[in-house]
């Protein structure tokens, strides 16, 4: 069955889902997303995403043509015609079309999509016997060139540590910012164990603000766990017991050894599964 895409304030044939080469957001980069998932039809922490995305258009000055609530709706609806079970969202709003200048406000007007269908997740195995990682020799974008806090289509920063984690045969890079700290992942949030105690970079260190990130640190508090917000270091994450990464996609999956240093016992631990256990019960509406 072709998908249904939401473009532009209606529901098109994936065929017809076609925007302008003079779109900013295909020329420059311009524009802002969110990743979504959906667990049981249910669109997990929707007006979290919905939140998010119009502080990421606030901060880079782009107008959303649409309020939250209307948003929300279309987004749901896009899922439901779709007929998405368990899949994901990928909600799109770029500057719209302009000229092949840099100036945004020649743009007519910014552009909404939205994609849901399925989506390829890591191999059940990965999960069970964790990943493997490196440490990234591209740094992450300086907080004053792009702010982390924005979710924007300019994803090249973390794109050219991707290419190094797969050359280095790993599905993830750890990613740190001009300081030496650790920022985050190509696409996840980092956590770490330490002696009981979780701990994580602080957004300011150059991670976004995961939706993910923010109900595994409510999980891991509501099972009495101390979570930690602090600097960490490439040997914080060297000497660590535990290692997990979170995002959408992800999820909380754990790590068991960087730059060929094991970690903890080589096994994801077991505060790492227990949240993975206890993400999986809220995110499927099963937590007690």
């Amino acid at each position: 069955m072709a998908l249904k895409i939401w473009l532009d304030g209606k529901l098109v044939d994936e065929a017809d889902a076609k925007i302008s080469v003079f779109d900013h957001g295909l020329l420059y980069g311009d524009g802002v997303f969110e990743g979504i998932r959906v667990y049981n039809r249910e669109i997990f922490e929707l007006d979290a995403h919905i939140k998010r995305l119009y502080e990421s258009a606030k901060s880079i000055r782009l107008d959303i043509p649409m309020s939250k609530s209307e948003l929300i709706s279309a987004t749901k609806k896009t899922t439901e015609e779709n007929g998405v079970i368990n899949g994901y969202i990928r909600l799109v709003v770029t500057r719209g079309t302009g000229t092949l200048g840099l100036n945004p406000f020649v743009c007519e007007s910014s552009r909404i999509i939205i994609i849901a269908d399925n989506i390829q997740l890591y191999p059940e195995e990965l999960y069970e016997k964790g990943m493997k990682v490196i440490s990234a020799t591209t740094v992450r974008n300086h907080p004053l060139a792009i702010p982390p806090q924005v979710k924007s289509l300019n994803y090249l920063n973390n794109i050219l540590a991707k290419i190094e984690a797969l050359d280095n045969n790993v599905p993830e890079a750890i990613m740190y910012n001009h300081e030496g700290y650790v920022a985050e992942a190509t696409g996840d949030n980092v956590f770490i164990v330490r002696n009981g105690v979780i701990y994580t970079p602080p957004v300011e260190a150059g991670s976004l603000e995961g939706i993910t990130r923010s109900v595994v640190m409510k999980l891991a508090r509501k099972e009495n766990m101390t979570v930690v917000e602090k600097n960490l270091t490439r040997v914080d994450l060297y000497i660590c017991d535990e290692f997990f990464l979170t995002g959408t996609a992800a999820e909380v999956i754990g790590v068991v050894e960087i730059d060929g240093r094991v970690i903890g016992d080589g096994k994801p631990g077991p505060i790492t599964k227990l949240l993975r256990k206890n993400f999986f019960a809220y995110a499927h509406g099963k937590e007690k």
